[in-house]
């Protein structure tokens, strides 16, 4: 019997119970001979000391184990909202997930916008209600709220076939005729059709039972192993794999965790001009070195210095688009020994290859960093990090919106070689059209400039067009914009009378590179821009007899909200609510709906900001103000 793989995916709530399944996962299938405990610190997967301290996933984790003839590769990843960006890159390497709803909590506040990337990206999916032995356990009350908030295409395990059978009809057209007709349908075409479908991820198996007790555990590893699409992968094809978690170890060597979809990697190999320098594969709940691993494993990569979260390794493989938003929060973090300030920028480095969407900034200036946020339990993260792993201790400021700047009209600038006031051996013209909401930042050469200069000047220009609108008008991002290149002009490479290339005469790219600066501002100056701050869609269940306080509460927020829904005693608002206002929200929630309103959240758009319009400190060489940029070049250059 041919060994099959499936990298399996545990999602829920914070608190919903996803590490102590994984433990209780781990220890029916002998990998682990004693139970951690979430409370005690001592589980498998959360390993850093603040998730020990906490009880929550903040890192995603990898422990095998196996069912039958089938190896699980399972994945624990974060429940906290602050970490959506740890699920976001572990869901385009799975093959199934394993959803885990609380029987006492029911869908709560992150269920449903990880219920919704998981069908968005086509993961088959298991339901687990955990925590039956709890008091207020209802399993069908939380049945009802999937069938509601989630999904009708639930199928209860256990449940009689008149409750299954229509469920499976709706997707069956030969079992839909059966059932209509009532002609008999045997136990073994039910169980084929429930596979089927599951792995096409058109039903939802739902099970039931309380992972601390063990009970229900047995038949979802059963419903695991025969439900779930496992495969025995090509490890002859090419090789094709992707990295979705990057980490230091103790020496400080870069390791990239990539899932391999096709092929076999060795040691010593070159892939995409990489050399693979050690590998190690997940074995018995740890990662053991190895000389190769193939299609269908998790793989530790050592020696791919310049690899990131997100690129393929050897042939690239459409996962689906990663739709989860960019972090709208930021805040300032500084070194509580001013000394250290070169050892917190190597740091924030390193953590922001583990997390790019930490996106680092850099205030030459003022001698600070900036690193931006999904949620205010980053920061303890973050700080905890640093002290563990790099000996540094930090304090954070006021964490603050994350705006943009999209152009309000069309502007153009030109500097010319050889004309006043441009001192540059180089001729840039751009024009900066703004674009429609979410197109992000275009770039493009108008025809007639098409070969007019050297590739490596072309490259400058873009490279630092990018560059410098990092930063807008008022300080923030410019995007949803079109930008041309108009006119070009240099300098070949030349020289005095019988002496050598000179710097003074011929252009290079250093020329363009400060240039464009200078024309890209002159452009947005003409073309002015609008800022814009984040805009959340909201969904608020809260007991229906506090509606009467909530929905002032809400409108004094500015949230735009629509007619509330009711459901017996309780009543669901949806509406939208800039970020800054969600951060208020949030903290106003207890206190508006007595602790029992849950509200979900995700970024939705971004809209025109009212007075007092925000601006953020430039970290540039302010190319503003043109008198200053040049006076900062000069220096540079001297």
């Amino acid at each position: 019997m041919s060994r099959r793989t499936l990298n399996l995916g545990i999602l829920a709530h914070v608190d919903a119970g996803k590490t102590t399944l994984t433990e209780r996962l781990l220890h029916a299938a002998g990998v682990i001979h004693e139970l951690g405990s979430v409370d005690a610190g001592t589980t498998q997967t959360d390993t850093m000391a603040l998730e020990q301290q906490r009880g929550i996933t903040i890192k995603t984790a990898v422990a095998t184990f196996a069912i039958d003839d089938v190896t699980i590769n399972l994945i624990d990843t974060p429940g906290h909202p602050d970490f959506i960006a740890e699920v976001e890159r572990v869901l385009a390497v799975l093959d199934g997930a394993v959803l885990v709803i609380s029987a006492v909590e029911g869908v709560q506040a992150q269920t449903p916008l990880l219920w919704r990337a998981l069908q968005r990206l086509h993961v088959p999916t298991l339901l687990f209600v955990n925590k039956l032995d709890r008091a207020g356990a209802d399993p069908e009350r939380v049945l009802a709220a999937v069938s509601e908030r989630l999904t009708p295409a639930v199928v209860p395990m256990g449940a009689d076939r008149d409750t299954v059978l229509p469920v499976l009809a709706e997707h069956d057209e030969a079992l839909l005729a059966a059932y209509v007709g009532g002609s008999p349908v045997s136990d073994e075409q039910v169980r084929e059709a429930l596979a089927a479908q599951t792995k096409e991820a058109l039903v939802y198996p739902v099970f039931f039972g309380s992972a601390l007790a063990g009970a229900g555990v047995e038949e979802l590893m059963a419903g695991i192993a025969e439900l779930l699409p496992a495969e025995a992968g090509d490890g002859d094809a090419p090789v094709s794999s992707t990295v979705f978690k990057i980490e230091r170890d103790a020496a400080g060597h870069k390791i990239a965790y990539a899932r391999m979809f096709a092929g076999t990697l060795r040691t010593r190999d070159r892939v995409d001009e990489r050399k693979i320098t050690a590998i190690a594969g997940f074995e018995g709940g740890s990662a053991v070195h190895r000389d190769s691993v193939s299609a269908g494993e998790i793989a530790k990569l050592w020696g791919l210095g310049d690899i990131r979260i997100g690129d393929p390794i050897g042939d690239p493989r459409t996962t689906g688009r990663q739709h989860f938003p960019p972090p709208t929060l930021e805040t300032v973090v500084v070194p509580s020994d001013p000394e250290e300030k070169g050892a917190l920028h190597t740091a924030l480095t390193q953590l922001a290859e583990q997390d790019p969407l930490i996106n680092v900034r850099q205030d030459d200036v003022r001698q600070e960093f900036s690193v931006s946020l999904y949620g205010e339990v980053q920061k303890e993260v973050i700080a905890a990090t640093l002290a563990s792993d790099y000996g540094l201790e930090v304090e954070f400021r006021e964490t603050t919106t994350i705006c943009i700047e999209r152009p309000a009209g069309t502007g153009a600038a030109v500097e010319r070689k050889e004309e006043e006031p441009n001192p540059f051996l180089a001729t840039v013209g751009l024009r900066i059209d703004p674009g429609p909401p979410g197109s992000g930042l275009g770039y493009a050469l108008e025809q007639a400039v098409h070969g007019t200069m050297p590739r490596a000047f072309f490259n400058a220009v873009e490279d630092t067009v990018h560059q410098v609108l990092r930063e807008g008008l008022l300080g923030w991002q410019v995007t949803d914009c079109t930008v041309t290149l108009t006119h070009t002009g240099y300098y070949p490479r030349q020289s005095a009378a019988h002496q050598g290339f000179s710097k003074a005469m011929s252009s290079t790219g250093e020329d363009f590179r400060k240039l464009t600066p200078l024309v890209v501002m002159s452009a947005l100056v003409e073309a002015g821009t609008v800022v814009c701050e984040p805009v959340n869609r909201f969904r608020l269940d809260v007991p229906a007899d506090t509606l009467g306080t909530v929905l002032p509460g809400l409108a004094r927020l500015g949230a735009v909200t629509e007619t509330p829904a009711m459901r017996g005693a309780w009543a669901t608002i949806e509406g939208e609510l800039r970020t800054a206002g969600m951060r208020e929200l949030q903290q106003r929630l207890r206190g508006l709906t007595r602790g029992e309103g849950v509200l979900e959240s995700v970024f939705d758009h971004y809209e025109p900001v009212g007075n007092p319009v925000p601006s953020r400190p430039r970290t540039d060489a302010n190319p503003l103000n043109r008198e200053e940029y040049l006076l900062g070049v000069s220096r540079a250059r001297s």
